[in-house]
């Protein structure tokens, strides 16, 4: 199976995949339609800018923002699907967030999107399957460019955080099912090595050099726990503008990023917490932005008697 994916650098809260990408020194996503084939061939995968695979989208999401237009979910979902089709994709699995941390925050309206572009994928003779996931709290432990990279590699490396595992292997097991390939296991492929081997062989495909340490912002603060309990809901919404303020995100498109910038969550909800332990670190290369982003983290996070009730990660799968 041939995976490519066409992601955007991220703007405001939500974290780009480029912006991840280009943390790992030398990687570039900026690939020729001709290269992006070839490099389909050999590697079996591949990440990549739109550049002039998609260009009427840029000018459609200009005319979105000035007619009021850029939350309506008919022109969301034209917009995903218009880039995901040019990309002649044989099938489509689309992981569709809910919750605090959401473009979408409300399941309603979650939902209507990923009827919507499964729709809309079967009405182009693609076959597409959407999974409605929980975004309330973070994904994983880290919010951040490099973090999240080096994140991703501890979950290549057959460990990491459960719930990434989980998402991945569901999301790898749909697409499997879609392309016919039922019998092959994704989970044993983070543990036999071979989704990091193949990892690192696009990484290298696009110029990257895995053996260079990651970023990390040079100046850091630790938030500790004030009192002995468990860990609350986390609010992703409030780790993710915490991120943004201390550098990982930008406030207007082109705008440079810190690719070490971000927040690393020590306790996850649910989690024993004694006073005095470390519940959050953030890491930044400007110190002045530790205000800013502590007082966005304030008040998205409680330690109690008892933690939160727990919720499912992939709440529904929608499908025609």
């Amino acid at each position: 199976m041939r995976r490519c994916r066409r992601p955007r650098p991220g703007l405001g809260h939500t974290g780009g995949t480029l912006d991840k990408l280009e943390s790992i020194s030398g990687f570039t996503a900026t690939l020729s339609n001709q290269r992006v084939r070839q490099q389909l061939c050999d590697v079996g995968a591949a990440i990549f800018a739109a550049g002039e695979l998609a260009p009427a989208d840029a000018k459609l999401y200009a005319l979105r923002d000035i007619t009021g237009t850029v939350e309506s979910l008919p022109l969301i979902a034209s917009s995903i699907m218009s880039k995901k089709l040019a990309e002649g994709a044989g099938a489509l699995v689309l992981d569709v967030k809910v919750g605090a941390g959401a473009f979408l925050k409300s399941e309603a309206q979650s939902r209507e999107l990923a009827r919507t572009m499964v729709d809309l994928g079967a009405a182009h003779g693609v076959p597409t399957r959407a999974l409605l996931t929980d975004m309330n709290s973070p994904l994983g432990r880290t919010v951040g460019n490099s973090l999240e990279v080096a994140e991703a590699l501890e979950v290549l490396a057959g460990g990491g955080p459960l719930d990434v595992v989980e998402l991945t292997v569901r999301l790898a097991g749909e697409m499997l099912q879609l392309a016919g390939i039922d019998r092959r296991d994704p989970a044993q492929t983070l543990r036999d090595g071979s989704a990091m081997d193949r990892f690192r062989r696009l990484v290298d495909a696009q110029g990257g050099d895995l053996s260079k340490p990651l970023p990390i912002g040079r100046c850091s603060e630790t938030v500790t726990a004030d009192r002995s309990g468990t860990m609350g809901d986390i609010d992703a919404m409030a780790v993710g503008l915490a991120a943004w303020r201390l550098g990982a995100g930008r406030s207007r498109p082109g705008a440079r990023v810190q690719h070490g910038a971000g927040v690393r969550i020590h306790r996850r909800p649910g989690e024993p917490v004694v006073a005095g332990e470390p519940l959050f670190t953030l890491y930044t290369e400007t110190p002045e932005r530790f205000g800013p982003a502590l007082a966005m983290l304030d008040g998205g996070w409680s330690v109690g008697e008892a933690g939160p009730a727990p919720r499912p990660l992939i709440i529904d799968r929608i499908t025609r």
